[in-house]
């Protein structure tokens, strides 16, 4: 029998299940169809295991040292299944809590494949959501007022390279390792990408990064990018950057050669495995799309600022619209979304306040324009930097690589940018992000009074530079 629904949403990813709760708040019916486990990509194969396995490659390299701290552990050793071991822990651990949400909130959750089927007689309207259940069961007809689709994401490959899931591998194979290799060429080096080489490199593999583009983090900052090179490269990375892969020159044995293009020069690399890092792709195929009149451009759904796809009745959030391809900017996609189905009238995101990290080591965050943006848009800038050096945390933390970066206009003092690199930034880029929800400017940052000994007396120094005030350098 077809069961009626106010929502039903397509995916139970970070986006789908957060869209959900907020759903049930507001008291709409509300049903999740996921083909796999509640929490999506971002639980389970993106970043929570990653990040776990980031502060365990970060614990190795601080005990690997420990003695400048004047602690004597002697001899330090990995167990790299422990590591794996403690990730999935924490998995399982955040997974069951997921679970417990939707049963708080009384949402149903269906597990297995959902499609969009066209007009029928179950709704004059395609929408109508028939879900091939994982158990083998009869599919189920759900009929809901509205849906939500939110079915994410997967890692892209480049045309003609074959993921074989053991020597060649995307970041999914990779989290999977029960051994680590003795050496690996990450091809891309973007934000999975160097998290990837930083983390590899501190657990002692021989890393090497080969990058399209002619730098590294080609969307950060230049500033960013470029001291992010070189603290990996101190630390053993090895970057080739402006180079084209060739994906027809891959051979196989034990090992993995191949080979790129390198102004005009063709160069073999040769690595236990490849770590395919190039981007994502949109998981639209399937799930019922031509039965609609939703359009999509280069693989993603189109919509309008809140969400609602050419169907009015049908939203679609998150990686699947493309845009910025983020957990927490997915969850507030799933809530604007459903406040608007539920006739709240909420605003529109203002994507320019959404802060963005790298988790590699030295950490990396930032919100807002980078100085190369600004300069395109034709903002005439001032900057503030300051570097972590000079900041008495960071030597007593013995982290004091990096720098924070402040953009504004020069003209009307609005804050632009912040661009951080070095301890524990992704902890500390919300207070630029609320400074930029706030239309603070930078003055007005610098006047904050940021209590000693802590790293965001960088914030405040970077603020006060953007006028020449510094106090400590």
């Amino acid at each position: 029998m077809a069961q009626e629904y106010d929502l039903v949403i397509l995916g139970g990813g970070t986006g789908g299940y957060v869209a959900a709760i907020r759903a049930a708040q507001l008291g709409l019916k509300t049903a999740i169809v996921e083909k796999g486990k509640l929490g999506g990509t971002c639980l389970h194969r993106g970043c929570i295991p990653s990040k776990a396995l980031l502060r365990s490659a970060e614990v190795f390299s601080t005990a690997k040292k420990s003695e400048e701290y004047g602690v004597t552990t002697g001899e330090v050793g990995l167990n790299f299944l422990n590591v794996q071991k403690r990730k999935d822990k924490i998995v399982d651990q955040l997974h069951k809590g997921v679970q417990f949400l939707m049963k708080k909130g009384k949402i149903d959750v269906f597990e297995g494949i959902g499609r969009i089927l066209g007009p029928s007689i179950f709704s004059p309207m395609p929408g109508t959501i028939s879900v091939e259940m994982n158990s083998g069961e009869e599919n189920e007809m759900l009929i809901p007022k509205n849906v939500i689709i939110a079915t994410g994401s997967r890692p892209r490959s480049l045309p003609g390279l074959e993921i074989d899931g053991h020597l060649v591998m995307t970041s999914d194979e990779a989290l999977q390792m029960t051994e680590l290799p003795k050496s690996i060429v990450i091809v891309g080096g973007g934000v999975i990408g160097i998290e990837w080489a930083s983390m590899l490199v501190d657990f002692g593999v021989e890393v090497t990064v080969i990058e399209y583009a002619d730098r590294i983090l080609p969307t950060e900052d230049k500033e960013v990018s470029k001291e992010m090179e070189r603290l990996l490269k101190k630390r053993g990375v090895k970057f080739v950057t402006g180079a084209k892969v060739l994906p027809e020159t891959l051979q196989k044995t034990e090992k993995v050669n191949i080979s790129a293009e390198i102004k005009n020069e063709t160069k073999v690399f040769e690595a236990e495995k490849i770590l395919v890092s190039v981007g994502r792709m949109a998981n639209t195929e399937g799930i019922g799309l031509q039965n609609t009149d939703i359009q999509t451009e280069k693989g993603y759904i189109l919509t309008n600022s809140f969400y609602q796809t050419k169907e009015s009745h049908i939203y679609a959030i998150g990686d699947v619209i493309g845009g910025l391809q983020l957990a927490h900017v997915a969850s507030h996609e799933g809530i604007t979304a459903v406040e608007h189905i539920a006739g709240k009238n909420p605003g529109p995101i203002d994507y320019t306040t959404i802060s963005k990290c790298i988790y590699s080591s030295p950490e990396a965050a930032s919100v807002g324009l980078t100085e190369e943006e600004a300069k395109e848009k034709g903002f005439k800038i001032k900057t503030g930097k300051f570097p972590f050096k000079v900041i008495g945390k960071a030597l007593v933390y013995g982290e004091s690589d990096g720098f924070v970066k402040i953009i504004a206009d020069e003209e009307t003092d609005d804050l632009l940018g912040v661009h951080m690199i070095g301890p524990h930034v992704t902890d500390m880029i919300s207070e630029a992000g609320l400074a930029k929800v706030l239309d603070a400017t930078p003055w007005e940052i610098g006047h904050t009074i940021h209590p000693h000994p802590t790293l965001s007396e960088a914030i405040g120094e970077a603020a006060q530079a953007v006028d020449g005030l510094a106090i400590h350098t």
